[in-house]
């Protein structure tokens, strides 16, 4: 922003510098904005105002760039995001004016927004279904088939919001393309608004990774930590990965036992819990173990309530 001095330095050569000071002073003595500021503090007199001038200058300029806010990104005062705030005293019959910086509405919440983000990781999710916002009223309205469903999420979220983090999580079960994702990432973002860290996960490629971190000991121990001791931990697409009975019994198996009856954990999947269940049985090394399915979902049935997500596919729709 272009200081007081600089606006007296460009002004014509004819003019002394106090006679352009006395011009500018009372510019800024005839703002609405300085009356304001007179009016608040009756002690403010002009003498004060001309030994402040820059201060009273940049005062007025940020309160106008922020009337005609042109978005943070280009924010055109000092401090992104922040304008001038002027107060005065008055101590042993001297009269002092000091400034400071404000952030404004839409810094805040921004700085809101970054701490729910900071709350969240992802992996191999689109970041762009966590950092969208949200509209309730949009996810009621915008498939009407779903309504059952997205009733059940929001009366999830308003119970955990009310009464604190859950024991049980939601699986969310239907068709491809009905936004079973989209809901899971609605709760995610409204329950970090709240508070609450979270993890979510698309099983297809995590599962994939995980085989590598096999001869990573220590990133998959982080890894496995993280996932235990997150607030919320959603599977997305579960079923859809290519399990071995390592990736099953080790790595899922001890995330679900050390989960359970601690903190809430949540499912997509296109599968039912029967269908999943034959899913978790059958691996492409060991071939059928149903009793390694069973123990797995004993870890899965008890601990959520069922969601089935109707609706069309909105998969590639405009």
């Amino acid at each position: 922003m272009e200081s007081m001095g600089d606006l007296l330095k460009a002004w014509p050569t004819g003019k002394t510098i106090t006679e352009q000071a006395e011009q500018k002073l009372t510019e800024l003595l005839a703002e609405p904005l300085v009356e304001k500021l007179r009016l608040k503090y009756p002690d403010l007199d002009q003498h004060t105002i001309r030994l402040n001038l820059n201060r009273v200058y940049q005062y007025v300029t940020e309160y106008r760039n922020c009337t005609n806010c042109p978005g943070l990104d280009n924010c055109p005062n000092d401090f992104e995001g922040h304008y001038t705030l002027l107060s005065s005293d008055t101590i042993n019959g001297l009269t002092q004016l000091y400034d400071r910086k404000v952030a404004c509405k839409k810094f805040n919440a921004r700085q809101v927004e970054e701490q729910i983000r900071s709350r969240v990781r992802s992996f191999y999710i689109d970041e762009k279904a966590l950092q969208r916002g949200y509209s309730p009223a949009e996810i009621l309205t915008n498939d009407p088939e779903r309504s059952k469903a997205v009733g059940q999420v929001m009366r999830y979220i308003d119970r955990t919001k009310e009464q604190g983090l859950q024991q049980d999580g939601l699986y969310l079960a239907g068709r491809f393309g009905t936004g079973k994702t989209f809901l899971m990432c609605y709760l995610l973002h409204e329950l970090a608004k709240a508070g609450y860290s979270g993890v979510i996960v698309y099983m297809p490629d995590f599962v994939e990774d995980l085989k590598s971190l096999m001869h990573e000991p220590g990133k998959l121990k982080e890894t496995v930590e993280m996932m235990k001791e997150t607030d919320l931990l959603i599977f997305d697409d579960m079923g859809a990965e290519n399990l071995n009975p390592w990736v099953r019994d080790h790595v899922l198996g001890a995330i679900l036992n050390y989960r359970m009856q601690r903190k809430p954990t949540f499912y997509t999947s296109n599968y039912e819990l029967e269908a999943l269940e034959k899913h978790f049985s059958f691996t492409s090394k060991d071939g059928d173990e149903l009793h390694k399915g069973q123990r797995l979902m004993d870890r899965i049935r008890p601990y959520v309530e069922v969601v089935m997500v109707t609706g069309e596919n909105k998969r590639g729709r405009k």
